[in-house]
């Protein structure tokens, strides 16, 4: 049998839980959007020549969302760590559609 301390905190614990399942919806709503950005980027790509990997525009976007997480007070390390993997993904996505090994 559970306390009613450890009753309350588990139905606390379930609305968080809530929470943060809307918020990993909006998360995954916002890639979706976001990838099919990548989709419109990938035929300017194809049309122009360029390559997926762009290393001056990846290093711009991971000092802008480091910038953006510091005013938000998400850890900036946090946030570069996660961009870093979207943006590697995203290449390698890229780099599949432009028909190119990398």
């Amino acid at each position: 049998m559970i306390s009613e301390q450890e009753a309350a905190a588990r139905r606390l614990l379930k609305d968080l839980r809530g929470e943060i399942d809307a918020i990993d919806d909006r998360l995954v709503d916002l890639l979706a959007a976001r990838l099919g950005v990548v989709e419109r980027v990938i035929a300017i790509k194809t049309d122009a020549g360029i390559p997926a990997l762009l290393p001056d525009r990846v290093e711009e976007v991971v000092a802008r969302v480091r910038s953006r997480a510091q005013d938000t007070g998400l850890p900036p390390d946090l946030s570069e760590k996660l961009w870093r993997t979207l943006i590697q993904w995203t290449i390698d996505y890229e780099d599949a559609r432009l028909g190119r090994d990398g």
